[in-house]
């Protein structure tokens, strides 16, 4: 599937939500990078997410903490790499972005953060220090 067809599947709630997993987001918030600024791809992929969870019957699951701080961070790491190397190598490169188990976000916040509904109905900022 072309870049274009992930993202119009995502944005239209086409895309098959049983194959729509933490690596596939982190796909559509790199190709929304490539195309705007950090704060537009806030924005859209913050609105198309809880569009398409909705749409799949899971709006609850949506938490706005956990969506802002990996867009930051794949913007973070975008900066700093290039974004020209694709989404492969970019994928291979930070692999810890994409390991659910040893969530990069417990680096950040703790598991009580998390895990409140204050963390998810509205960005909380980070309350470890970076890694």
């Amino acid at each position: 599937m072309s870049d274009e067809e992930f993202i119009n599947q995502f944005e239209t709630c086409t895309f098959p939500a049983a194959s729509f997993h933490h690596r596939e987001h982190a796909k559509v918030v790199w190709l929304y990078l490539q195309r705007y600024s950090v704060l537009e791809t806030l924005a859209r992929f913050s609105e198309n997410l809880k569009r398409f969870a909705a749409a799949n019957g899971k709006a609850n699951l949506y938490h706005e903490t956990i969506t802002w701080s990996y867009v930051f961070l794949i913007n973070e790491r975008m900066e700093r790499n290039g974004k020209g190397s694709g989404w492969d190598n970019f994928a291979k490169n930070n692999a810890d972005l994409f390991s659910w188990k040893s969530n990069i976000l417990k680096s950040y916040y703790s598991e009580q953060t998390l895990s409140s509904e204050l963390a998810r109905k509205t960005f909380v900022f980070p309350e470890k220090f970076a890694p």
